[in-house]
């Protein structure tokens, strides 16, 4: 719980945009019960409030007057290294996001005037070691401070008044084991929970529990064998390497005090078993708890239960995305849950599989899964060597961690889904753990066309219980940022080319576009400041899903650049 220096930078005008007066009200407290009772006027926690909806009840811009909306104020957070993942939050009128590096700003939300910032000091050798950083997906906001992930094993608790550090937490041995923090942490009950990177990379996949107040570690539950039952479940000492992680936030259920999460893959991420995985490869097992969801008590960190969804995942399709749509239907509780196969799990509140529907049209790694109980049909397993027929989804998935959004009004879940595939060679590795964790995939592979012609990407709108589509829209190449619907009829989608659209959310009929001027790949919400409903969006391309779209689609992803971006804040004209 070491104070480490970093940059703190206090009321620079970065930002343009009109002269409004500054939030009367600054940083009210942040708890649980008011992240539960999801006040319009905010965005609190990653997915709004602890359902996961996604979703704004703001509706001053509405159907009729969104073509009057027109850019308030933009952000340049510098130093965008891959661009821009974020989901901004904020409370009171303020904003606060972050940037790659862990660069962290509070924003007047009406203006954009800066407020405060705070770079990091960062082992700047690890980062240029490490493949899936610099960039950051966001923060937590709870008991006055924000909380921040780092690449290098850090969680930082920053003062919401002036972004001065309250306290700043070592917990993973990031130099040897080269992963870190790039989600966003969550907040609950005087807990921040935070998953690290995990998959291919030869590690055990932790998930902390912190407390919100001191920074001092109150749990930590491995995601890798982390119980004795789990143990069983890796062959050959595999579980030494076995991956794993949660790098999304997940959600909390306060009425059972129960934290949800979803894990990542294990690795390496292609195994050579054949159909005899379960004696055979190089992760003989079902690899528990790899690839599923999972429910931690809030203040021990102990496993009440879990869903497998992909045993012994031999695709890298994991339920890391941390989406857990909470629902009341029919006199059922009810969460939904995507997994990065283009598979969608509905559960009941003890992760009981209550239904499977599928919102990919191309799919091909299963022939199916039980709609009832969850079991995998069909499987592919791969030898080592080429694979003849191509794996659909691709690497990328589905679909991806961009949340999707459901909408209380319309009774509809707006998703996006991903269709490509890939051509695959799986080559036998070994695990490299000294002096520093290396990757370990098991296969080189390339993006190819799905069965049914060219990759495209599709918003569906269906009912998030049964997957019955109502409407769809097809996008030539896939959107890689969030989904936002809004009490204004409204369904925003940030698209990959750069253009944002607003789509009604009864039909599907685009009634608004405008061009970002960079691809997009981060969050959206909503939020009112001094009256005024407002729209805040991440752009910025260069993750690693989008590494393929230059050489792929060519046209304007050629010129793109993957080094910037900013935050785009819209409003009514």
């Amino acid at each position: 719980m070491k104070k480490r220096p970093g940059y703190l930078v206090e009321f620079v005008a970065l930002a343009i945009g009109a002269t409004v007066a500054a939030p009367s009200t600054f940083a009210q407290s942040v708890d649980t019960a008011r992240i539960e009772a999801a006040g319009q006027n905010d965005w609190l926690t990653y997915h709004g409030s602890y359902k996961s909806h996604h979703y704004s009840p703001l509706a001053q811009i509405n159907t009729n007057n969104v073509g009057n909306l027109a850019v308030a104020w933009i952000h340049i957070p510098g130093r965008s290294t891959r661009g821009l993942q974020s989901m901004p939050l904020v409370a009171d009128g303020v904003l606060y996001y972050t940037g790659s590096y862990s660069r962290t700003f509070a924003l007047n939300g009406a203006t954009g005037e800066v407020i405060w910032s705070y770079f990091p000091e960062l082992d700047e050798a690890l980062i240029a070691r490490q493949t899936h950083s610099p960039y950051n997906r966001g923060l937590a906001l709870g008991e006055g401070k924000a909380y921040v992930g780092t690449m290098d094993g850090r969680l930082i608790a920053l003062d919401m008044k002036t972004g001065k550090v309250m306290w700043d937490t070592k917990l993973l041995d990031s130099q040897k084991l080269t992963v870190g923090f790039t989600g966003a942490p969550l907040y609950a009950k005087g807990t921040v929970i935070i998953g690290a990177q995990g998959g291919e990379w030869p590690g055990r996949g932790p998930i902390f529990g912190v407390d919100a107040a001191t920074g001092k570690k109150k749990w930590e539950f491995l995601t890798v064998a982390g119980t004795d039952e789990a143990m069983k479940t890796w062959g050959s000492d595999s579980w030494r390497t076995g991956g794993g992680g949660g790098w999304m936030p997940g959600t909390y259920d306060s009425e059972t005090n129960t934290i949800w999460w979803g894990t990542a893959n294990p690795a390496p991420l292609y195994d050579w078993s054949g159909s005899d995985y379960k004696t055979q490869g190089a992760r003989p097992g079902d690899n528990l708890y790899t690839s599923s969801v999972i429910g931690l008590d809030l203040e021990s960190g102990k496993l009440k239960f879990y869903h497998q969804e992909l045993p012994h995942d031999a695709w890298d399709f994991d339920s890391a995305v941390g989406e857990f749509v909470m629902l009341d239907r029919d006199g059922q509780k009810l969460v939904v849950h995507p997994n990065k196969s283009g598979y969608i799990f509905v559960y009941d509140r003890s992760a009981k599989v209550k239904n499977v529907w599928r919102i990919t049209e191309n799919s091909n790694f299963v022939k199916n899964i039980d709609p009832k109980t969850g079991e995998l049909t069909g499987r592919r397993d791969f030898s080592a060597g080429k694979v003849e027929e191509p794996l659909c989804p691709h690497i990328s998935g589905g679909v991806s961690f961009n949340a999707g959004s459901y909408n209380p009004k319309t009774g509809l879940y707006y998703k996006l889904g991903q269709e490509w595939c890939m051509t695959l060679d799986v080559v036998k590795t070994t695990p490299v753990t000294a002096p520093q964790a290396q990757l370990n995939i098991g296969a080189n592979f390339k993006i190819a066309p799905p069965p049914s012609g060219e990759i495209y990407g599709h918003l569906d709108a269906r009912d998030p219980v049964t997957g019955a589509k109502k409407w769809e829209v097809r996008f030539p190449e896939p959107p890689l940022a969030s989904v936002l619907s809004t009490g204004g009829n409204l369904v925003f989608v940030p698209d990959s080319r750069g253009v944002v659209h607003a789509y009604d959310a009864e039909s599907g009929t685009e009634l608004w576009n405008h061009n970002n001027g960079t691809g997009h790949q981060g969050g959206i919400i909503s939020y009112s400041a001094g009256g005024k409903q407002y729209v805040a969006m991440t752009a910025g391309f260069g993750g690693m899903a989008s590494d393929d779209y230059a050489p792929t689609f060519g046209g304007v992803y050629k010129s793109m650049p993957r080094d910037d971006g900013a935050l785009v804040v819209y409003s009514l004209k």
